[in-house]
């Protein structure tokens, strides 16, 4: 079978109980950046997946904000030598690789489309998972947060590494499957199936909306 029948196979007959709604959600919307968004202005690294995927991520930023949940959203930027990139950045050196998404650049600008209000917390990252030295967890503790739900891309990258390395940390991890992207069918549908099997609960967002809906506000 294709990754996608695979996925859809999957969905059709769980194999395991789900991780569930918790206490307390945050919302992290991981990169969703013109560089992963703006498939006009950057062909070569942006990609679409669900046309309506912003759409969906402002339902569920304005659900979490008005339920007093954490609203956080990530980018991706390096300085002017691109050296914080690190090892990560050593692979190519064109106008297009991840070393030269310059802060303050049109690539590290979110896409216009997302509502972000000024209440919402705005974390910059220089590795794939939102995780990984930054202060994201932290924000999570502090907010007494127990459920994580991730939107943004992609799908096989910086998506996943953040689901991986929220469970590691103890927090249920929730994937509304319109909200994620990836630039091509396999990875995207792999991946989905890889986290809905490891270590998230991938859901329709209709689903998110109504578990999230059955929590109770801060």
């Amino acid at each position: 079978m294709t990754a996608r029948q695979l996925y859809a196979a999957l969905k059709s007959a769980p194999p395991r109980a789900r991780f569930g709604f918790g206490r307390r959600a945050a919302l992290v919307n991981v990169d969703p950046q013109r560089a992963y968004t703006d498939v006009a202005a950057f062909p070569a690294t942006a990609y679409e997946t669900d046309p309506l995927q912003c759409e969906h991520i402002n339902t569920l930023a304005a659900l979490c904000r008005e339920k007093r949940f954490p609203v956080v959203w990530t980018y991706v930027a390096y300085v002017e030598s691109g050296e914080d990139c690190g090892v990560w950045g050593t692979r190519t050196n064109t106008p297009d690789s991840l070393q030269n998404i310059k802060e303050g650049s049109a690539r590290a600008q979110f896409d216009p489309r997302l509502h972000i209000s000024g209440q919402d917390i705005v974390i910059k990252k220089r590795m794939a998972s939102a995780f990984f030295e930054t202060n994201l967890r932290s924000l999570l503790t502090f907010h007494g947060v127990d459920t994580v739900i991730v939107t943004g891309g992609s799908t096989s990258g910086c998506v996943r590494a953040t689901v991986v390395e929220g469970l590691s940390c103890g927090y249920r991890m929730v994937v509304p499957e319109e909200c994620v992207a990836d630039r091509h069918e396999s990875p995207h549908f792999a991946n989905l199936y890889d986290m809905a099997v490891k270590y998230a609960d991938v859901l329709p967002v209709g689903d998110v909306v109504q578990g999230l809906s059955g929590m109770e506000a801060r």
